[in-house]
């Protein structure tokens, strides 16, 4: 029939098949009852990769990690409110790392709804935080439709996840009309006289910085900050971002640190702070007698395009207004030797400056190990840094998942804390199940290292026995090598700097999954 209009189709192919009309290629899926005919949906069309996860927190981690790697959208498939409660932490550093994902969330039939089923919830209240678009599609006629809307929402100028609800009777029910193919969004761009205007500020400044996010942290927007460097602006790039190019031949901006007094001070030498692709810095949590705002007195803010503008472009034009031409320098690649002693997220920032290869990509959640990981990498073969951009743990191993899915060419290396794997440690198991070429380093303390350092930073007090053991996860410890082996990812144990090297380059050589266990130093 005309114009996608099929009497014998279903709601749930028309979602489908909309979707997949376009460009959808993956779908990241723990379903149930409500979503069997979204299920057999999937099994007819082939463009569709369909990645079975035992965990929706797996399953929306994944599509974060797949746009992320490749710029578009991933669906995932969630079982009723609980499921998407389940999928919500990942969900929510997608929306920080701005990063489209259609969450299609299986709900009770229209009819079924008033009878309080146990597994009925309110789906849009529990939704609606995390989603910049969100709609019900209750009859058949309009999945399609409302399949295209939500495609084009999530790659709207906002950009983030969006949460379709498909109630069951419409999924099974026949009437369903594919909707429109839509065309990308282009760009938002900052306005020419808000270009001069912050080009003369910055000249007129004594000493003037930028801080930065999004788009200027690729290739392109890098180059154009090392301009912005040579010409006398301190380059920042914010604490968490959604991906980082970086390495040899990158030029590399000072990360603004994550402790809210190491970052003031950061920012104390400069009279201005032009803030682009992002917005001005605020502290990730409240301490005594620390201002939230890390931003010092006396420095004065330009903000000059938020997380909706190109920030790639503005750096450009900005270098160009400017006037500069000469770049500064970036770092350049020399191979460390091997790391010997004790193991630690300092010398494993060395094996991976030794061995891994040009344009991996990085999906890093083990807060103080990982950033010792990232601080001896800066001058490794090119490759794009993933980070927790929302602070929930768990991201890590998910996100690594859906990119190496995303960019199957790329060597994906995932950077996870033990306390941070133990919340999607499922993960593994599509890994295998998908044969992903994923590296995973599993940085093992038996303690949730951050929390410790926190307890002193908030003025909690001596902690006791208690409060010492409910930071600990040494009673009993995790045998990461039987877990990961458990779910079918080959894995080996290291506790020194040297049998980690070696681990490390037996990994990186093989395609499919595997994962190592370094026990590092407390």
């Amino acid at each position: 029939m005309a114009d996608g209009v099929n009497a014998s189709m279903t709601g749930a192919q028309a979602i489908v098949a909309t979707l997949a009309d376009n460009g959808v290629t993956a779908c990241f899926a723990n379903p149930g009852t409500s979503e069997m005919h979204l299920v057999t949906a999937l099994d007819k069309e082939p463009r569709i990769r369909s990645v079975l996860c035992l965990f929706e927190g797996v399953a929306t981690g994944a599509a974060d990690g797949f746009a992320r790697a490749s710029g578009l959208p991933a669906m995932t498939l969630l079982h009723l409110g609980p499921g998407y409660l389940n999928g919500g932490a990942n969900i929510h550093n997608a929306k920080r790392a701005r990063s489209p994902m259609i969450n299609v969330i299986g709900d009770h039939a229209v009819h079924h709804r008033n009878y309080d089923a146990p597994l009925a919830s309110d789906i849009k209240g529990l939704a609606g935080p995390n989603s910049i678009w969100l709609k019900s599609a209750d009859t058949p006629p309009e999945t399609g439709a409302l399949a295209s809307e939500a495609f084009a929402a999530c790659l709207s100028d906002t950009q983030g996840p969006v949460s379709l609800l498909l109630p069951a009777d419409a999924a099974w029910s026949e009437g369903g009309q594919i909707g429109a193919t839509i065309s990308q969004p282009a760009v938002q761009t900052v306005p020419d006289a808000d270009i001069a205007k912050a080009a003369q500020a910055l000249k007129i400044a004594q000493a003037p910085a930028l801080l930065l996010n999004g788009t200027g942290l690729g290739e392109a927007g890098l180059q154009a900050a090392a301009r912005l460097e040579a010409a006398g602006i301190k380059v920042f790039s914010d604490t968490f971002v959604p991906k980082q190019r970086r390495g040899a031949g990158v030029f590399a901006p000072q990360r603004l640190q994550y402790f809210a007094e190491s970052a003031i001070e950061d920012l104390k030498p400069f009279d201005l702070l032009a803030v682009v692709g992002t917005s001005s810095p605020v502290a990730f949590f409240a301490y005594p007698d620390t201002p939230s705002t890390l931003v010092p007195e006396g420095v004065d803010t330009l903000l000059l395009g938020d997380r909706q503008t190109d920030s790639a472009d503005t750096l450009a034009r900005l270098a160009q207004a400017i006037g500069t031409n000469t770049a500064a320098e970036a770092p350049t690649y020399i191979m460390p030797d091997v790391p010997s002693g004790e193991l630690s997220g300092f010398t494993i920032g060395q094996s991976l400056t030794r061995h891994m290869p040009e344009h991996a990509l990085v999906s890093e959640d083990g807060s103080v190990n990982g950033t010792m990981s990232y601080m001896t990498t800066g001058a490794a073969k090119p490759h794009d840094w993933m980070m927790l951009t929302g602070g929930s743990i768990g991201q890590g191993l998910p996100l690594a998942l859906g990119a190496a899915i995303a960019a199957p060419d790329r060597k994906v290396i995932a950077l996870s804390g033990d306390g941070a794997g133990m919340y999607t440690p499922q993960a593994l198991w599509s890994m295998a199940r998908e044969d992903v070429n994923v590296t995973c380093v599993i940085f093992i303390n038996n303690s949730y290292g951050i929390l410790n350092i926190e307890l002193a930073r908030t003025g909690a007090g001596d902690p006791g026995p208690t409060a010492k053991n409910m930071l600990s996860m040494a009673d009993p410890a995790i045998d990461w090598v039987q877990l990961s082996q458990s779910m079918g990812v080959p894995a080996v144990a290291a506790s020194t700097a040297e049998a980690f090297d070696d681990a490390l380059e037996q990994a990186l050589a093989v395609k499919g999954p595997r994962l190592i266990a370094a026990h590092v130093k407390s």
